[in-house]
């Protein structure tokens, strides 16, 4: 058996989190461990899961430059200790370089950077971001990435061009999400939304994923639609920002936040309409989930055409405004018809059962090439 450290922010219900579940889920454990480096000292929703599986959390001092020192010295006894990590793989975005130039320190022969966001947030640590991007190329040996486009971003247009990375879907569990009725009419039920029409909207409370922008066009589809209810998914930072905003707008009543829920492939049964208004994105897993319940699902144009697998799936520019956004929501509300479109997202090649298997035979051929 071979174990694979997975650097990360820790293991909370997010999009890359949820994506590693979900392959950590499908892998045979007893050829393929993982195990998961946590630059928060937060614990994570799966964690409890992880440790059942047979996975190992690791906490690190941070990411924080000042603990830098800190950090090293702590990789070092992590190695010290645990010879037997082959591959070590980044999911931290361009600070995942801490994790793989500490795994070249000390000798791990496989270092993957894994690509999953097609630009770099613009906040006070751009700086450092671009400067560790910049260190990317000679500490890791392999690329992984979600999509062309976050590819791109990471590993440069030749490297897209040429195909010189590894494409790893954000698969997911595609039964788990497909249409079904009696589900939806006991969740609208249950929460008194029968007659409602739900926006639903799954992702971390975070600048990137565009609340702001998002209560703005409720605001406004509320004036076209008085029955209009508005779901929002996910925990983070700026949580209570956006429950103070929805106060201020007065449209917290049309607003469920149901924070971190494990039944978020029920809830998509109960949407009408699938949101996503984010600034920029990789190729978000959300995306892949609300189309395998067949929902009318509208993103922003910063979103990868890539994540396109319906027809009837659509995006929009942020420089429409509010106005145009609810317009267009409310012109989805119509489309009521749900199938099972199973058959079209495994085509696409986002069935865990075959996408893991792929994945485990390719870390098992990493680890026997550098042994």
């Amino acid at each position: 058996m071979i174990r694979v450290l997975h650097s990360v922010s820790n293991m909370d219900r997010a999009g890359i989190e949820t994506m590693l579940m979900n392959y950590y889920r499908h892998m045979d454990r007893s050829k393929v461990q993982f195990d998961f480096l946590c630059n928060k000292q937060k614990p994570g929703a799966y964690d409890e899961e992880i440790r059942a599986l047979g996975g190992r959390i690791y906490r690190t001092p941070g990411l924080n430059p000042v603990k830098y020192p800190n950090y090293l010295r702590y990789m070092k006894r992590l190695f010290r200790d645990n010879p037997a990590y082959q591959i070590v793989e980044a999911h931290n975005g361009a600070l995942g370089v801490y994790a793989l130039n500490a795994a070249r320190a000390n000798g791990v022969p496989v270092r993957i950077f894994h690509a999953h966001g097609a630009s770099i947030s613009k906040d006070w640590k751009l700086p450092l971001k671009l400067l560790c991007k910049a260190l990317l190329p000679m500490n890791m040996n392999q690329r992984f990435s979600c999509a062309a486009a976050a590819a791109k971003c990471y590993f440069g247009k030749k490297r897209v061009e040429e195909q010189d990375y590894v494409f790893v879907p954000n698969a997911i569990e595609i039964d788990r999400f497909v249409f079904n009725e009696q589900i939806r009419n006991k969740i609208r039920e249950d929460n008194g939304l029968e007659d409602k029409h739900i926006v639903g909207h799954v992702g971390r409370f975070s600048p990137q994923k565009n609340h702001d922008f998002l209560l703005e066009v409720f605001v406004q589809l509320k004036k076209l639609d008085p029955l209009a209810h508005l779901v929002l998914i996910g925990d983070g930072e700026g949580l209570e920002s956006a429950r103070r905003s929805a106060q201020q707008l007065q449209i917290l009543d049309s607003i469920s936040f149901l924070g971190n829920i494990e039944n978020v492939n029920e809830w998509y049964q109960a949407f009408d309409v699938f949101v996503l208004p984010s600034v920029w994105e990789g190729l978000p897993v959300v995306g892949v989930e609300a189309q395998a319940s067949d929902l009318p699902c509208i993103f922003s144009d910063t979103v990868t055409r890539e994540i396109q697998l319906l027809t009837k799936t659509r995006f929009l520019s942020l420089d429409n405004g509010p106005q145009h956004w609810a317009k267009v929501i409310q012109e989805a509300f119509a489309d009521t018809q749900r199938n099972n479109v199973r058959h079209i997202i495994a085509e696409h090649g986002y069935d865990i059962y075959v996408e893991a298997e792929k994945l485990q035979e390719r870390y098992l051929k990493l680890a026997g090439e550098y042994q």
